[in-house]
């Protein structure tokens, strides 16, 4: 009686874990740029959730302003300066690979869902970066550069391979990372599936 208890107790935070953890999280990154911003505004004009409404105007100003080519070598001298501090570089680089790839592009087609096979019958999911790095590295060989994301962590290595060596997957690129970061675990059975099992 008492496992049954346990059992149904412990099914019933693991579903309600990931809403909590999830509302949690927004509350927080709420109350932190209300409570950041809030003191730059006049309490003439505040009333909340000015702040967060700021912190998305400046954000959007922001991705406006980075399309000026001033702006763009800037970060470019930023980015390289980061690059050669030795301790920042490793922590800077890991951030950036990762903003990288779940960043929205125009050019869907330079980001694609991939299997890669590393052996005979071995498989692993990997994304088509679009990186030009490949042309550079190995001019005149058409590899084709993969990035292959490790599970549960920011972090993961770039391959660079031969197209007879990469099949592109019927499954679209936000699926494709839950099942690759989750280690599939966040994909569920088809109904088919199961009931042929």
């Amino acid at each position: 009686m008492f496992n049954k208890i346990f059992i149904l107790v412990i099914k019933g935070l693991l579903t309600v874990l990931p809403f909590v953890i999830t509302i949690y999280l927004l509350t927080w990154l709420i109350n932190t740029t209300e409570s950041l911003l809030s003191p730059l505004i006049p309490n003439a004009y505040y009333f909340p959730g000015l702040g967060i409404g700021l912190a998305l105007l400046v954000l959007a100003s922001i991705g406006i302003v980075v399309n000026l080519y001033v702006v763009r070598l800037v970060i470019e001298h930023a980015n390289t300066l980061f690059d050669r501090v030795p301790l920042i570089k490793t922590l800077f680089g890991a951030i950036k690979d990762a903003v990288d790839l779940f960043q929205i592009k125009k050019d869907q087609n330079t980001k694609k869902a991939v299997s890669v096979e590393i052996s005979d019958g071995v498989h692993l999911i990997g994304f088509i970066t679009g990186d030009s790095v490949a042309e550079v590295l190995f001019p005149k060989q058409s590899k084709i550069a993969v990035y292959i994301p490790f599970s549960y962590q920011i972090g993961g290595y770039t391959l660079y391979l031969d197209a007879n060596k990469i099949t592109e997957l019927s499954v679209d690129v936000e699926t494709a990372m839950r099942i690759a970061v989750t280690g599939g675990n966040s994909i569920k059975p088809s109904k088919s599936s199961t009931k042929t099992s």
